[in-house]
């Protein structure tokens, strides 16, 4: 059977984090490489605030090639579209017959719909490998499994500052506020990923600084041991 090229968005986190298990894990797909956008002033990923080396070192440890797609800050909409376009064109250079985007999106409508008309525009399709599943399961799931994440960012409004940095285990699961959604779909939280089954090796990662940003978003930094010191 010949499987199908294909590239996984990656934000770093835990969600396209269990995507990428299942596109491994599915004989249809042939997973080529990771698809991240970067803040370029800041020299980090994009919404979760993941530092540049540590993507990077995500990238080396999981053993698979990074397409970047750069933008400044502050940036529009159209500028994150045309840097996202600019990335795929680079994925295909490097990956003939690449058509395929993976996301992991979990249930939100509109956003599943943005990608696919994203893509649809130059001629690429959406795929999205978690669509539908149960978020308490799939969250469990992940904690039961091995996988290695950390809260990097909480927004405020939906839940407690105090959850940022904290692992994303069972404790943390069972401390959760009743309305906020355990895989944080709807933007209550974002996560850093950095060891379990998927990692040739774990991130030797340290904690560093917790700031609130735009009087709303507490971000937690996450720093490689080799640079920590020098922070």
């Amino acid at each position: 059977m010949n499987r199908t090229p294909i590239i996984l968005a990656w934000s770093g986190g835990k969600d396209c984090l269990m995507a990428l298990q299942r596109l491994r894990a599915d004989p249809q797909w042939q997973l080529v490489g990771l698809l991240t956008t970067v803040n370029r002033t800041y020299g980090r990923i994009a919404m979760h605030g993941i530092r540049h080396d540590v993507l990077l070192a995500q990238a080396d440890a999981l053993g698979l090639p990074l397409i970047e797609a750069a933008m400044d800050w502050p940036g529009s909409n159209e500028a994150y579209e045309d840097a996202h376009a600019a990335a795929l064109a680079e994925a295909q250079q490097r990956w003939p017959g690449l058509r395929y985007c993976a996301f992991g999106d979990l249930f939100l409508e509109d956003v599943r719909d943005y990608r696919i008309r994203q893509l649809g525009r130059g001629g690429w399709r959406a795929h999205f490998p978690l669509w539908g599943e149960d978020t308490t399961a799939l969250s469990q799931r992940l904690v039961a499994e091995g996988h290695r994440a950390a809260l990097c960012c909480v927004d405020t409004q939906q839940l407690d500052a105090s959850h940022c940095g904290r692992d994303f285990d069972r404790a943390l699961l069972d401390a959760l506020p009743s309305g906020v959604d355990p895989c944080g779909e709807r933007g209550e939280f974002h996560t850093i990923s950095f060891g379990g089954p998927l990692f040739r090796h774990p991130l030797k990662l340290r904690r560093g600084e917790s700031v609130l940003r735009d009087g709303r978003f507490q971000f937690t930094d996450f720093l490689l041991d080799d640079d920590a010191a020098q922070a």
